[in-house]
C-alpha cells in the first residue's frame, strides 16, 4: 500500500511516519513544505491541478493529512488548515488514483461541553475560537467531498515532542526553572481545566488503523477520560522529582480588574505563555533573586505561573471513544504518566 503522507514534520506527523514506516506492507512518501520531505508542496499556496499531476503520477491507495498549525491569526489559521484541506479535496476529485483520505481534525471543533458528560461524534460543534472554527470548516469540506474519507478528532494530545509552547509544555518549563533556581514553591494558577490528554504515539496508531480501515465521517479519538490539570501538575512534579510544594493560587474576587493575574505583592518568576522578550532579563533575575533572598532570608522562595489554556473549550471536554473501539479496533495504550515522563525527560535536558 502506497501511502502519502501531508505534513511529515509536524508534532503529529513525525509520530504517524514511524508507525507508517514501520509497517513493512506500507510504501510511504512524504509530502511538505520542509527540504527533508520527498516532495516539497505548500498546501497553502499550491495549485489543486498541481497536487492532482502529483498524485496522478504516484498513484498512493491511502492520503494522510497531519498538516496544519495551532498558531496565528484568523487569516493564518484559516490558509494552512481550511484552504489547505480545500486543495487536498478537489485534488483528489480530480485524480484518478481513488485514494482514501484520512483527514487529522481536532477536539477544539467541539468547543465546550457540559462538565461531566463526554462528547460523542454526534454532538453538534460550536467551536469557541478561530483555530476550531478553522478545522471545522475543514471537516466539513472532507465530509462534503464524495471522498472516501475519514476525519479523526484528536483531543489533547501529549507525549514526546510536545512542543515548549503547549500548555503542559510550559507547565513543566515552569518546573525545570523552579528546580535549576532551587524554588520551595511553585504556585499554579488556572488548573481548574480538565481535559482529555491522549499520548500521540497512540494517534499514529489510530492513524495507522484508520488508513487500514473503511470507517468514514468522524470518528474521535481520546483517552475517554478528563483529567485535570492540577492532577497533571503533581504527576508531573512526581516524575521530575520536585520536592517542592505546589499550591494552586487563589482565585480572585469577581470585581478585580485583573482576575487572572498574580497578587501584586508576590513577585512573579515565570508566567507560562508570556516569555521575557527583554534581553536583559538574566540580569533582571538574578537581581531580583538577590532582593528576594535580603526579603524571604528564613523562608524557600516561590515561583508564581500563570496558566491559561487557550483552545477556546472551556473547562471541561472528554471524548466518547466507543466509536474508534468499534470501528477501527483501536483503544489507547499509553497511560498519562508515562506521557508526562517522556515531557519531563525533553524539558530537563534543556540548559
Amino acid at each position: 500500500m502506497r501511502v502519502l503522507l501531508i505534513g511529515a514534520n509536524g508534532y503529529i506527523g513525525r509520530f504517524v511516519a514511524d508507525r507508517l514506516l514501520a509497517d513493512p506492507a506500507v510504501q510511504l512518501t512524504a509530502l511538505g513544505r520542509g527540504d527533508d520531505a520527498d516532495v516539497r508542496f505548500d498546501l497553502a499556496t499550491g495549485s489543486p491541478g498541481a497536487l492532482t499531476r502529483f498524485l496522478d503520477a504516484v498513484h498512493p491507495g491511502v492520503v494522510v493529512n497531519c498538516a496544519g498549525t495551532t498558531r496565528g491569526g484568523a487569516r493564518d489559521l484559516t490558509r494552512h488548515n481550511t484552504v489547505a484541506v480545500a486543495t487536498v479535496c478537489e485534488a483528489l476529485r480530480r485524480s484518478g488514483c481513488g485514494a482514501r483520505l484520512v483527514q487529522i481534525g481536532c477536539g477544539s471543533e467541539y468547543g465546550p461541553s457540559q462538565p461531566g458528560s463526554s462528547t460523542a461524534e454526534d454532538a453538534v460543534p460550536r467551536p469557541g475560537g478561530p483555530y476550531g472554527v478553522s478545522k471545522l470548516a475543514a471537516t466539513e469540506l472532507v465530509l462534503g467531498s464524495g471522498l472516501d474519507a475519514v476525519v479523526l478528532r484528536v483531543f489533547s494530545p501529549v507525549g514526546p515532542g510536545t512542543p515548549a509552547g503547549s500548555p503542559l509544555g510550559r507547565l513543566a518549563e515552569a518546573m525545570r526553572r523552579a528546580m535549576q533556581s532551587g524554588d520551595g514553591e511553585l504556585k499554579l494558577g488556572g488548573l481548574g481545566t480538565q481535559r482529555d490528554f491522549i499520548d500521540v504515539r497512540d494517534v499514529a496508531r489510530a492513524v495507522h488503523a484508520a488508513s487500514l480501515s473503511a470507517a468514514q465521517g468522524v470518528i474521535n479519538i481520546g483517552s475517554g477520560r478528563a483529567v485535570r490539570l492540577r492532577d497533571a501538575a503533581g504527576i508531573l512534579a512526581r516524575v521530575a522529582g520536585y520536592g517542592g510544594t505546589l499550591n494552586e493560587l487563589d482565585a480572585h474576587p469577581p470585581h478585580a480588574p485583573h482576575a487572572h493575574a498574580p497578587h501584586p505583592t508576590t513577585p512573579l518568576r515565570t508566567t507560562i505563555g508570556h516569555p521575557r522578550p527583554d534581553p536583559d532579563h538574566d540580569r533582571d533575575r538574578d537581581r531580583d533573586r538577590e532582593r528576594d533572598r535580603d526579603r524571604h532570608r528564613d523562608h524557600p522562595p516561590t515561583t508564581q505561573v500563570a496558566f491559561p489554556y487557550p483552545d477556546g473549550c472551556g473547562s471541561w471536554q472528554q471524548a466518547d471513544v466507543r466509536t474508534a473501539r468499534d470501528r477501527l479496533g483501536w483503544r489507547p495504550r499509553i497511560n498519562l504518566e508515562e506521557s508526562l515522563a517522556d515531557i519531563w525527560m525533553e524539558a530537563a535536558c534543556r540548559i
